[in-house]
């Protein structure tokens, strides 16, 4: 690994770098081959070796993966379940731009199974965010945040298509978000949330609810989310 280019970097991370950089600018897409090790040796004038530890590495992140006899790809967004983070920051991780599209954002009453999620009365006044997230320009998941109004009723004016929500509630409400016990299942996609996610209706999705907790234990967002994915159905606390 003694290759190195430009200013002393590592000769593996400029590869990794090239990569990422395709796939921000939208060059490469989820399930898109990425260059194989002898063309990324050769492109960056190489060993093999250094190429293959560049790749082994992008893969470990969940940036691609490797399809035995197939070759390598731009693997689909991953959800890392060991950490709470925001869409922003699990985009972020990968060098990608997060996207977001706001389907509606407004206060809604008498939801019940809602508010005794966030330990509110059962006619209590919730803020209500849905929003669709991008990856590569395509739909990736849907999640919709409940909050209560009493507290966050401002959040419908925030412009969350290009703000994290739990920056906002971390820097202008000073909530320190902490831990979220979660619901994970399988589902099928149905109705809107299958015209949202531009799937076929019976397509399988991964679902979450999630009640997200301050550091001093009280509930601050219900999640329920909807994303294009398989998984088995678990129960997970994430910590912050």
């Amino acid at each position: 690994m003694a290759e190195s280019r430009r200013n002393g970097t590592p000769a593996y991370i400029l590869i990794q770098q090239s990569v990422r950089r395709q796939i921000q600018a939208d060059q490469l897409k989820p399930g898109d081959p990425v260059s194989s090790e002898r063309e990324l040796a050769r492109q960056h004038g190489v060993s093999l070796m250094t190429a293959r530890h560049a790749l082994a590495i992008l893969e470990r992140e969940g940036v691609v993966e490797r399809r035995p006899g197939s070759g390598t790809f731009v693997a689909p967004p991953r959800i890392h379940f060991n950490k709470l983070m925001s869409y922003t920051e699990q985009m972020g991780s990968r060098g990608l731009a997060p996207r977001t599209k706001v389907i509606l954002a407004r206060i809604i009453e008498d939801e019940h199974e809602i508010a005794a999620r966030l330990g509110l009365p059962g006619e209590g006044r919730i803020v209500k965010i849905e929003r669709v997230r991008h990856s590569a320009n395509e739909p990736f998941a849907l999640e919709t945040c409940y909050l209560p109004a009493s507290e966050f009723s401002g959040l419908v004016d925030v412009p969350l298509a290009r703000t994290s929500l739990f920056a906002t509630l971390e820097n202008d409400y000073g909530v320190e978000l902490a831990y979220s016990d979660e619901e994970v299942d399988a589902t099928v996609a149905e109705g809107r949330v299958a015209q949202l996610l531009d799937v076929p209706r019976g397509d399988p999705l991964l679902r979450i609810r999630q009640v997200i907790y301050s550091s001093n234990s009280k509930p601050v967002i219900y999640v329920v989310g909807f994303y294009k994915s398989e998984r088995h159905s678990l129960f997970v606390r994430r910590t912050r």
